[in-house]
C-alpha cells in the first residue's frame, strides 16, 4: 500500500537501506571487505597495452597464478620469471575481414597485453610450471625454502 505523505526513496536507498542526507533518519550502514592481506604489488600497464586479469593465491610451498588469455595460442604467450617478479605478455590478433562500422558492440580486447606482478615471496624460476587447459592458464611458482640448508663439501686440492 502506498503512503502519500512519504517521499519517494532513491534506487540506492531502496537497494542498500541507506537514507539520503536530507532524510530525518540516517542509518549507519557499513560494508567491510573480508580481511585479506595485500598479496602483490601491481605495476602500471605499459603504454597502449591491455592488462591481463589474474587470480593469485598461495599454499605453503607455492604461489599459483591463474589467468584466461582466451584467443591466444600458448606459443604466443611470453612468461618471464625472476625470483621476485613475473611478467606475462602476449598479443591477441583481431579477426580479419570485419569492418569497424559493421560492429554493433565490441567489448573484446585485441592487441598486445602484459601483466607484471611483484611477488610477495621469492620463487625458484627454474622449477616453475605453466599449464593451459580450455583457455585457463595456471602458473605454479615454487617458493624458495629459506629454511632448507645445503651442506657444501669442501674439496682438497
Amino acid at each position: 500500500m502506498f503512503h502519500k505523505n512519504k517521499e519517494k526513496r532513491s534506487f540506492f536507498e531502496r537497494l542498500t537501506g541507506v537514507a539520503s542526507d536530507n532524510d530525518e533518519q540516517v542509518h549507519d550502514f557499513t560494508v567491510s571487505a573480508p580481511d585479506f592481506p595485500e598479496v602483490v604489488q601491481k605495476e602500471e600497464p605499459r603504454n597502449g597495452e591491455g592488462e591481463l586479469a589474474v587470480d593469485i593465491y598461495q599454499t605453503d610451498k607455492e604461489i599459483i597464478i591463474q589467468t584466461m588469455p582466451a584467443g591466444v595460442r600458448s606459443e604466443d604467450l611470453n612468461i618471464s620469471i625472476t625470483p621476485d617478479t613475473i611478467i606475462i605478455s602476449g598479443k591477441r590478433e583481431a579477426p580479419q575481414g570485419i569492418a569497424p562500422q559493421d560492429y554493433m558492440l565490441q567489448e573484446l580486447y585485441w592487441g598486445s597485453f602484459s601483466r607484471t606482478i611483484v611477488l610477495p615471496e621469492e620463487v625458484e624460476p627454474s622449477d616453475a610450471e605453466a599449464i593451459e587447459k580450455h583457455g585457463l592458464l595456471v602458473i605454479r611458482l615454487p617458493k624458495i625454502d629459506k629454511a632448507k640448508r645445503h651442506r657444501l663439501k669442501v674439496k682438497s686440492v
